[in-house]
């Protein structure tokens, strides 16, 4: 699989869990790295026309971000429809939520080891939606279970609260140095702030390399056995918002407008 996959081009797809490429791009220069929607179906195109080698698109959420899946896949479903066209692959998303959870734990225990005095966690991301910030919320309180450190809490950048809030609610609850954990794609924002300890970013550049690695080269043995996975991808934001019930004797069925391709 190693040939395949040092001929394929690769696609990462990002959305407010890594708002800037930049951060992406300097790790391989090899990688197209692009928003959803419109970009990414540029970049896909472009892709097809220069070379017959296949795509392999990755979604960069950990899991907060089910739509920018269910984009790729709308795009890409346009782009496999050309014939004698370079093939073009949807690979899972870089990370779910449980591994963002084990992420977070591992960095927090680090920087509680390299700072004793640490007496809170601040789990930093980018707002998204309402219920993507809401599940950041969880994600901090399964963060707290077992943890090093049993005072968490979250900051939204651009969303309520943001760090400045969150900092201020751990020193009112008697905390004097908060650890901000980032749970996104991207530079630390606390640079030059002298009252909080920077836990570093969520995974290493190796890591995330490798992560991306191995996503792409599951994606290209799947497209081998005939899997592109963009049905599976439409079903992504499946779930996603609010929940609905029927009142009592309202009872009908669900014709859901997409495939299973299971």
């Amino acid at each position: 699989m190693g040939d395949g996959m040092s001929a394929a081009r690769i696609v990462l797809t990002c959305g407010h869990e890594c708002p800037d490429p930049e951060y992406l791009r300097r790790l391989d220069t090899d990688w197209t790295v692009v928003a959803g929607g419109r970009e990414l179906s540029e970049a896909v195109e472009a892709a097809q026309a220069s070379s017959p080698a296949p795509i392999c698109v990755v979604p960069m959420t950990v899991g907060r971000d089910p739509g920018l899946v269910a984009d790729a896949a709308r795009a890409l479903s346009w782009s496999r429809r050309k014939t004698n066209s370079a093939p073009v692959v949807l690979a899972r998303q870089i990370g779910e939520t449980d591994h963002l959870v084990g992420w977070l734990r591992g960095r927090a225990v680090s920087a509680s080891t390299d700072t004793p005095s640490a007496d809170a966690l601040v789990i930093a991301a980018p707002s998204g939606d309402p219920f993507e910030d809401a599940e950041l919320f969880r994600i901090a309180r399964l963060v707290r279970q077992f943890g090093p450190i049993g005072l968490v809490e979250v900051a939204l950048s651009g969303g309520d609260p943001d760090l400045d809030g969150a900092v201020d609610r751990c020193r009112r609850l008697g905390a004097r140095k908060p650890i901000v954990l980032s749970a996104w794609f991207g530079t630390s924002r606390v640079a030059g702030r002298h009252d909080v300890v920077d836990g570093g970013p969520l995974l290493s550049d190796a890591a995330l390399r490798g992560l991306v690695a191995s996503r792409v080269s599951d994606a290209l043995h799947g497209l081998v056995h005939g899997r592109d996975g963009v049905d599976d991808g439409m079903d992504a934001e499946h779930g996603h918002g609010f929940a609905h019930s029927h009142g009592p004797g309202e009872e009908h069925g669900h014709g859901h407008g997409h495939g299973h391709g299971h």
